[in-house]
């Protein structure tokens, strides 16, 4: 391929990005926009990063409104700013050049990161500054970075649902072990608990990608699936789901359809003052389905030795769980 007909191929794919970006921004923007967005990223790595420099450029042109209505004057400025597509055209040569090259606002490397906790047995509700609620379950430990260019939280041992507020040129990205969640506006589940992760998906399209240097393929999820991934591994598991299961929680409530006992001791034991443990390895491979109360400890466990084939015994340092 000649360097004429590569350039012709980068600028399209740059042009293209822009386009996006304007399409996006528009208070008429639908469904079927955002569908014909996920599939014009989804055809080539290339799109994404198109748009992701895009993205940083139009937040620099954003950041640059003040000087650029003064420069202007009072009669200028409505045509110029009421129309995105005449606003992506401000931005000139400078788009152009700096779309060529990786762009880091001024705004992502000053941005404050702020870190929310929940204690054992706390729940709790954060609004961010763009209007995005994330629901956070017990025993959670999460921090916050809102950038001019992308919104970013990281997920250390953690579980929480996300109601995303759509903002095209702010991407919001959730770091999870090897793993990357990335939305532009929608609600969805994200567990990260001992080395193992899942992504419920209730409205929208979420991206789960490899986090750099780890490997693995890329998932786009839709409504009603989930993504089950342990860290380290190459391999995840998609399957469908209810998304009002995996969110249960929030109501005070763990609904389980075939899970690992292993993981159903370990959610109790972040509501419980007293830690539950089991006798051996074997029993949390044990297929676990039911509901269990989390605000309510005796009654949790009475509930699982009854669904469950385990017995409990109080012991000074907890509660021991036996093969019946």
């Amino acid at each position: 391929m000649n360097d004429r007909l590569l350039q012709e191929r980068v600028d399209a794919v740059r042009d293209a990005a822009a386009d996006w970006v304007v399409r996006l921004s528009r208070p008429t923007v639908g469904e079927a926009d955002w569908m014909d967005f996920d599939a014009w990223i989804e055809a080539s790595p290339v799109h994404q990063q198109a748009y992701d420099k895009a993205i940083g450029i139009w937040s620099l042109v954003d950041a640059a409104a003040p000087q650029i209505d003064a420069a202007l004057g009072p009669a200028a400025q409505p045509s110029v700013w009421a129309n995105p597509t005449r606003r992506w055209q401000m931005a000139g040569g400078l788009a152009a050049a700096a779309l060529a090259v990786a762009v880091v606002p001024w705004g992502d490397l000053t941005a404050k990161t702020v870190v929310y906790e929940t204690a054992k047995g706390e729940r709790r509700v954060v609004t961010l500054s763009d209007g995005t609620r994330i629901d956070m379950n017990a025993g959670s430990h999460l921090s916050v970075r809102m950038g001019v260019s992308a919104r970013r939280v990281t997920m250390d041992d953690a579980e929480a649902v996300f109601d995303v507020a759509k903002n095209p040129r702010r991407p919001f990205l959730i770091d999870a072990g090897d793993r990357t969640v990335r939305v532009v506006g929608t609600q969805f589940n994200v567990r990260r608990r001992d080395g193992v992760q899942s992504v419920t998906v209730r409205r929208g399209v979420v991206e789960v990608t490899p986090s750099t240097g780890a490997s693995g393929q890329t998932y786009r999820l839709t409504v009603g699936q989930r993504l089950d991934h342990v860290e380290g591994a190459a391999a995840s598991v998609l399957r469908t789901a209810l998304p009002d299961d995996a969110m249960s929680w929030r109501t005070g409530r763990l609904v389980y359809r075939g899970e690992p006992l292993s993981i159903v001791v370990a959610d109790l034991n972040r509501y419980s003052d007293k830690p539950l443990r089991l006798a051996d390895a074997q029993l949390g491979r044990i297929a676990f389905s039911g509901v269990l109360q989390t605000d309510d400890g005796p009654t949790a466990i009475r509930a699982l030795t009854l669904l469950a084939p385990v017995a409990s015994t109080e012991t000074p340092d907890g509660i021991l769980l036996r093969g019946k």
